[in-house]
C-alpha cells in the first residue's frame, strides 16, 4: 500500500471517530415523563418554573445547590436540583430549559437556560410596526424635533 492510502484510511478512522462520540454525548429534547421513563440518559426538558412552590437557595450551606419546582409542556411537574448557581432574575424567566438526568423522584440538572421577558416590549401584537409604519413614525419625530 502507499503511505496516501494509509494516511487517507487514518484520516477516514478519526472522522467516523469523531462523528460517533458526537452523535453518542448528544441529549435530546422531552419532558418529564419519557425523562424518567429512561432515568440514564440526559435530556433537555422545557418547562415553566411553577412560582406558587418555593425555591431553596441558601448559598451560606453551599453555593452550588438550587432547588424548584417546574411544570413541562405536558403538564407534568417535578423537583429540580440544579447543581450550580441561582442565575440573575430566575423568577422572571418565561421559559426555562434544564438540562440533566432523571434521579429517583427528582430531576439532577447540571445546566439551565432561561428565556427571559424582552426588555423592550410585553411581547403583544400592537408593539409590533411595519417598515412602512416606522418610516411614518421617524418622519413625525423628525418633524417635530425641527419644528423646534
Amino acid at each position: 500500500m502507499k503511505k496516501i492510502h494509509i494516511v487517507a484510511i487514518i484520516a477516514i478512522a478519526v472522522a467516523i471517530g469523531a462523528m460517533l462520540s458526537t452523535l453518542s454525548d448528544s441529549s435530546t429534547y422531552s419532558n418529564f415523563s419519557e425523562a424518567f421513563n429512561t432515568p440514564d440518559t440526559e435530556y433537555h426538558v422545557v418547562g415553566k418554573l411553577d412560582k406558587e412552590k418555593g425555591m431553596i437557595y441558601e448559598p451560606e450551606v453551599d453555593p452550588n445547590l438550587f432547588t424548584f419546582y417546574m411544570v413541562d409542556n405536558n403538564g407534568v411537574e417535578k423537583k429540580v436540583v440544579l447543581h450550580k448557581s441561582k442565575p440573575q432574575d430566575f423568577e422572571k424567566s418565561e421559559q426555562i430549559v434544564i438540562i440533566g438526568k432523571a434521579k429517583g423522584d427528582d430531576f439532577q440538572a447540571r445546566d439551565l437556560l432561561m428565556k427571559c421577558p424582552s426588555k423592550y416590549n410585553d411581547g403583544s401584537a400592537d408593539d409590533f410596526r411595519t417598515e412602512d409604519e416606522m418610516r411614518e413614525i421617524r418622519a413625525k419625530e423628525q418633524a417635530e424635533q425641527a419644528a423646534l
